[in-house]
């Protein structure tokens, strides 16, 4: 017998990255303890060198009102601007991963992770581009991951010249991607909210 062609079958719908993202990618916040130690909380490492930090935010939806179940993870250069990868081995601290992985709190949205401030990377242009970290964000809606940067506000110099952030046409733009620098208990703390639609969208990255 000769099969024959199935190419009447449709290719299936796509799907959103839930509900059971956190059990799967962060099972420690969802009520599963899996792993001794959850993957991805631990960015920098004890011996990073450079100034200690902190990142924090909300994803905000269209409406305004911050989406609850998000997942982020972000990559990030050291202090001298170099990424933990094979390539690049001895040049990194011990410890250093670069990478790390959170979720918004159940119930008020923030999300939030400590690091190091990452220096300057050269870019494939051979243009340093400004300190900044990388995040990718996936959550019930979202098809794909969001690719976006968080550049800092007291950087301006640096983001002034950076490549990347001048393809951005506009300079309301350019401000999505800017987390405010303050201060809390002695301790630098930089703000960045991601906004998925609606006005002051933040930008987003095709990668």
């Amino acid at each position: 017998m000769i099969p024959q062609k199935l190419d009447y079958l449709k290719e299936s719908a796509s799907q959103t990255a839930g509900p059971y993202v956190h059990i799967g990618l962060a099972p420690g916040a969802a009520g599963f303890e899996i792993y001794k130690k959850e993957l991805g909380w631990d960015i920098a490492g004890p011996n990073a060198k450079g100034e200690r930090i902190r990142v924090e935010g909300l994803v905000i939806d269209a409406f305004g009102s911050p989406v609850k179940d998000v997942l982020l993870e972000a990559w990030q250069a050291n202090a001298d601007g170099v990424y933990a990868h094979p390539e690049h081995a001895g040049e990194v601290e011990e410890g250093f991963r670069g990478w790390g992985r959170v979720i918004t709190n159940f119930e008020t949205g923030e999300w939030g992770f400590d690091t190091v401030k990452p220096g300057r990377v050269m870019g494939r242009n051979g243009k340093a581009m400004a300190p900044h970290i990388n995040l990718w964000i996936v959550a019930r809606g979202i098809n794909v991951g969001l690719n976006t940067r968080v550049y800092f506000s007291d950087e301006e110099a640096a983001n002034a010249e950076d490549p990347v952030i001048n393809l951005i046409e506009w300079e309301r733009r350019r401000a999505t991607l800017i987390a405010k620098r303050g201060e809390r208990d002695g301790k630098p703390v930089y703000r960045f909210d991601v906004r998925l639609q609606g006005e002051d969208e933040t930008v987003f990255f095709d990668i």
